[in-house]
């Protein structure tokens, strides 16, 4: 209590208050004048177990005789300075006995200790109970951290009105612990030169062998009222791979991914694409452990060193150490965390944070340093990645009002000079030199990447990973579509290829032919882009014009990609599926994106089609008379999405999306036009859809997407809104996994989507399923519409006929009666890659040809 009463009591006597200034002013100036005649004594070095020569971190090191005094880092590494004539310096660490050396006064030295386990047994240890009994209530600890809480704002960034200041940061890559028979293995002997480059320095007892590195400085600037962040990026300098085997560009965005900004003093912390809960988060106290363990000295204020640990070891917390001010500020100082080695985590195998933080002009603290470091593999200790993400923050300004024009545009920019910056530039503006081996590790890839014999190793990679073959400007593939078949075409095979930008940055092609040996028809695809903004089309902002024409089959309701549509592992379905269509699909195409992820796109799209298998186009008088072979539509349509914030991997054409808290909405308008270019149909058409992922902290993760459509005009049901069956056994995110083809037809309707992921909340708390690691998911899909009188065939003998089984029995429906609904739960990272879903169909139980229960997976490469 008397502790907890020296942190937090504060004196009302003003007289005294104001006598004990005066003296402490007169003290200040006597202990000054002193001082000014002393040499600053700097002392550095590692702290590591005499047994087994790690590091150890926590370390409290301390100079005897002063206030000063500090604890090891995660590598044990430790630096203090002073200028009191103190002659020993002293380590001490719970369980060990503690070390005490001589200080060369008013010298720089290094001293490296190796502590030994102390041989005695505490008594202390013995009397206490088998379980501990923590309690939040009368805990010091727990009052200081609520403390803390209670003056985030205060200690925010963005408490200040205007803040700008430059970033240094560096990623990098290595291969952990490389075995030795790779480097004597004859196939890596012309690379001997790479392989021998390690750094044996920055984790005890780990050799790593770096192959990317990457180093930015920005100009960071934010405004807080109305609130607006600005990154210019001035320079860049990078191992870059050969743009036709990897897109560099995927490089950074993914690594920024992994290693996102790190903001202690929010609730939620991303580190490894999980959301940890912040140590000083509003509901920290509910799931970690708190303790005081120390007291010392930094800058002459005094910080209050608190202990942490997570109550579930499996929960994605941190433990570790917070250093917290005891100014008036009650800010983190200091924080070194990682995470317990039971934590539910996939792939990392060891994760290392350390954050710094500065005294400002006004006392309060703002970030200086960062430096994460992770280990992936399989298993805890083996072979695997390493990563590192530092960051420096320097020239750290509050007060100077920002311009406003700083702020238009994009948020974040690049310098048209940032990739062109010289040695000189870097070795000047860096803040700490680079090591040898990171040095050498831009001249070993710059050398390797011009090697003839990897550039073959990069070219098979890319044909079985990527699935296309490069053959300089041109690339041939993708090889899962070689092969598929289908009730249609039977036995299907197809050949096509695409230019590369080594053929053209501004011209895209890509072309393909593909024959049904069932049906014997040919189908096809020609294609081509022109980028109008002189970049790549791998490029963000995208700004082209594509046209295209395509002769395909398809499943009426699925989306036709134009590239993919018949992978092989496409080609198993369950259930009945014999209703297709033939497709002609001549396509025009401008995409523009402008502002923070801002994109339109106009089309324009003329399409015939023509029933195939089980399917035919019928008049709804039902006469045979009146059947048909085909259909023509012709229409216009526009797009407009915004992702705010949106990063993505770029794989060629195609975008990865990774999500983020910011929602991605978009609109279209379709309109078909009756006689343009021969098409027989008037209507207009308008969809939506938000999707949004919530992330609830130690509950997990929920993506949502909310939608809705509306047709106006008169159209036969292959134009209605088909709804998005799914009848392979993989599960689709967004498809209805027990809706069969063609089941649902609207010309309205409104949707609802929702994926769970506790990430263990439950699991974590069962011994066996704790100790497989599994997670939990669940999820909810709902869709609700109906036909209009005017679009039912009853009602219009002009329409066709919905489609019917061999039996007459109708096999198309609408959705007036109810919602057609399914839930899910299911079981996620089995064996760190799986996820199975059991899956119950709620609705429309008495159609013919479904089941309402099911089972079906799926591959995910989460963390």
């Amino acid at each position: 209590m008397y502790f907890r009463n020296f942190l937090f009591s504060e004196s009302s006597d003003s007289k005294g208050l104001k006598t004990g200034k005066w003296l402490a002013l007169v003290l200040l100036l006597l202990i000054a004048g002193q001082v000014q005649g002393w040499a600053q004594t700097i002392v550095r070095g590692t702290v590591k177990d005499a047994t087994s020569g790690d590091p150890m971190p926590f370390v409290s090191v301390a100079i005897k005789g002063t206030t000063s005094g500090t604890t090891t880092d995660v590598q044990g590494n430790y630096e203090l300075q002073t200028s009191e004539q103190a002659a020993k310096i002293q380590f001490t660490f719970l369980g060990y006995i503690t070390e005490t050396r001589d200080l060369v006064i008013g010298q720089t030295q290094t001293i490296n200790i190796s502590l030994k386990e102390s041989n005695k047994t505490l008594d202390e240890v013995v009397i206490k109970p088998k379980k501990e009994k923590y309690r939040n209530k009368n805990n010091p600890a727990v009052e200081l951290i609520r403390r803390v809480i209670e003056h985030k704002k205060q200690n925010r960034m963005e408490h200040y009105d205007y803040v700008s200041y430059q970033e240094y940061e560096k990623m990098q890559v290595a291969i952990n612990n490389t075995p030795e028979a790779i480097k004597k293995n004859f196939l890596f002997r012309k690379y001997k030169f790479v392989l021998d480059n390690v750094d044996t320095t920055k984790i005890a007892g780990k050799a790593l062998l770096p192959v990317y590195l990457e180093e930015n400085i920005s100009q960071k600037y934010f405004r807080k009222s109305p609130e607006k962040k600005k990154v210019i990026i001035t320079a860049t300098k990078r191992i870059n791979f050969d743009e036709r085997y990897i897109n560099n560009e995927s490089i950074t965005t993914y690594l920024k991914h992994l290693y996102q900004d790190v903001d202690l003093y929010e609730n939620n912390v991303y580190v490894v694409t999980n959301s940890f809960l912040s140590p000083i988060a509003d509901m920290s106290p509910t799931f970690y452990k708190f303790y005081i363990t120390d007291t010392v000295s930094a800058d002459g204020i005094k910080l209050v060193e608190l202990s942490l640990f997570p109550r579930n070891k499996n929960d994605l917390l941190f433990q570790g150490k917070l250093y917290v001010t005891l100014d008036g500020n009650y800010a983190v100082q200091k924080a070194v965390l990682g995470v317990n080695k039971d934590v539910n985590l996939n792939w990392v195998t060891s994760l290392d944070l350390t954050l710094d933080f500065e005294r400002s002009a006004d006392g309060r603290y703002h970030p200086s340093k960062s430096n994460l470091l992770v280990n992936f593999g399989l298993f805890q200790g083996k072979k695997g990645l390493f990563g590192e993400r530092s960051v420096t923050i320097r020239n750290f300004n509050m007060t100077d009002r920002i311009a406003d024009s700083i702020f238009k545009g994009q948020e974040t920019v690049r310098a048209d000079s940032s990739l062109n910056h010289s040695n000189d530039y870097w070795l000047q503006n860096r803040p700490d030199s680079l090591s040898a081996v990171e040095a050498n590790t831009y001249r070993n890839m710059d050398s390797l990447n011009n090697m003839k014999s990897f550039k073959t190793l990069m070219w098979i990679g890319t044909t079985f990973l990527a699935g296309y073959n490069v053959n300089g400007p041109v690339e041939i593939g993708p090889l899962s579509t070689f092969y598929s078949f289908n009730p249609v075409e039977g036995f299907r095979l197809r050949f096509g290829g695409r230019t590369t930008t080594q053929f053209s940055k501004r011209f895209y092609t890509e072309a393909y032919g593909a024959y049904g040996f069932k049906d014997e028809r040919w189908k096809f695809y020609l294609g081509g882009t022109y980028s109008i903004n002189n970049k790549s089309i791998y490029t963000y902002p995208l700004n082209y014009f594509r046209a295209s024409f395509q002769r395909e089959t398809s499943i009426p309701g699925q989306d036709l990609q134009f590239v993919q549509e018949d992978n092989l592992l496409l080609s198993f379905k369950r259930g009945i599926n014999d209703k297709w269509m033939y497709n002609d699909i001549l396509k025009l195409e401008y995409v523009y994106e402008f502002g923070d992820h801002m994109s339109v796109r106009a089309q324009y799209k003329n399409q015939k089609q023509e029933a195939a298998g089980g399917l035919d186009f019928i008049y709804a008088d039902g006469s045979l008379k009146d059947t048909v072979q085909s259909y023509r539509n012709s229409e216009v349509g526009l797009e407009w999405r915004w992702a705010p914030h949106e990063q993505f991997f770029q794989r060629k054409l195609y975008r990865t999306p990774i999500p983020n808290a910011y929602p991605i909405i978009t609109v279209r308008f379709n309109a078909g036009v009756k006689g343009l270019f021969g098409g027989q149909y008037n209507y207009q058409a308008i969809r939506g859809n938000i999707y949004k992922r919530f992330y609830l902290s130690q509950l997990g993760l929920a993506d949502v997407i909310i939608g809705g459509g509306y047709i106006f005009g008169k159209v036969p049901y292959p134009l209605l809104d088909i709804a998005k069956a799914n009848q392979t056994y993989a599960y689709q995110l967004q498809a209805y996994s027990l809706m069969n083809f063609l089941e649902f037809v609207s010309d309205r309707y409104v949707n609802l989507n929702i994926d769970y992921h506790m990430y263990g909340f439950i699991f974590n708390k069962i011994p066996l399923f704790k100790k497989l690691k599994l997670r939990e998911v669940a999820t909810f899909k709902l869709l609700y519409g109906g036909v209009r009188a005017e679009n039912r065939p009853q009602n219009d003998p002009g329409l066709f006929r919905f489609p019917v089984d061999q039996y007459g029995r109708t096999t198309t429906y609408s959705l007036e009666k109810e919602p057609y609904m399914e839930v899910s739960v299911g079981v996620e990272n089995i064996l760190n890659l799986f996820r199975v879903d059991l899956v119950k169909r709620l609705s429309y139980l008495d159609h013919p040809y479904i089941s309402d229960l099911g089972v079906r997976a799926r591959i995910n490469f989460d963390f």
